[in-house]
């Protein structure tokens, strides 16, 4: 029997290689429905955005059963290392996660990440014994320091955060993959299933989707596709593509034919 394609990440294995979030959906319902038909293990949380902490309030964790998921709680909406820090100091004496995504935002109206501010932030995360997937721009070289940090895994953007435009640069994403020794986890700009697909033939380890599912106008029938999208492209990966050519080549062979 062969060894099961299982995708590890730090400590932590999943069956799953979809990774969903669970901002800009209707409700709470909505979003434990989307995240089911997804067939997902891990679901990334804003902390300073959806309520996990409170229980008095309306809480997702009411929804999402963290014995049945893995809580990835990040940092979005912070825009330099000491808020990020703090924000995930607080999730971990809140819940006790220790697996957790760092992300540092340069403005608001880009959401690119400030490269400078996330390594601040990496470097003390790390060093307090956080498990950090980190979100990052598609530079192989901030890549690779990320990951010299300790990062158990690096998220390169596909396009910003929301966008839907699928991937920008493949193959900046390659070379990321080629270059990694930790999990390369696309992140961001995923519009469809076939994007989703395209960044998993392409040797990323797994994709993280939100607003591609959440804005769909039947949520549950898009992170179904999803789901697909991202077993498919890694089943393809996996198999090894024909080569491309230049020219025709006939599928059929040329011995053997019955002449008239």
């Amino acid at each position: 029997m062969t060894n099961p394609d299982v995708f590890k990440v730090g400590t932590y294995t999943f069956s799953s290689r979809l990774i969903v979030g669970s901002g800009k959906y209707k409700d709470f319902e909505t979003t434990k429905l989307a995240t089911e038909a997804a067939e997902a293990e891990m679901i990334t949380v804003a902390v300073r955005r959806v309520n996990i902490t409170e229980a008095g309030k309306e809480n997702l964790l009411d929804y999402i059963d963290p014995k049945k998921y893995t809580i990835l709680p990040n940092t979005a909406g912070c825009f330099n290392a000491e808020d990020a820090v703090r924000t995930l100091r607080l999730a971990r004496e809140a819940g006790g996660w220790d697996l957790v995504k760092l992300e540092v935002l340069g403005d608001t109206q880009t959401l690119y990440p400030n490269v400078v501010e996330t390594i601040k932030a990496a470097e003390v995360l790390v060093a307090e014994g956080f498990q950090v997937m980190v979100y990052t721009n598609d530079d192989p070289i901030v890549a690779t320091r990320l990951e010299e940090i300790g990062c158990v895994a690096v998220m390169p953007l596909g396009n910003p955060i929301g966008s839907g435009r699928g991937l920008a640069n493949p193959f900046n994403i390659r070379v990321i993959k080629e270059r990694a020794n930790v999990p390369i986890v696309v992140d961001a700009g995923i519009g469809t299933a076939s994007d989703a697909a395209k960044a998993m033939e392409l040797g990323a380890d797994a994709v993280l989707i939100n607003t591609a599912i959440a804005e769909a106008k039947n949520e549950c029938l898009m992170a179904e596709a999803m789901r697909d999208a991202v077993r498919g492209g890694r089943k393809a990966f996996l198999a090894g593509r024909m080569q491309k050519r230049a020219f025709a080549s006939a599928s059929s062979p040329t011995e053997g034919y019955i002449w008239d």
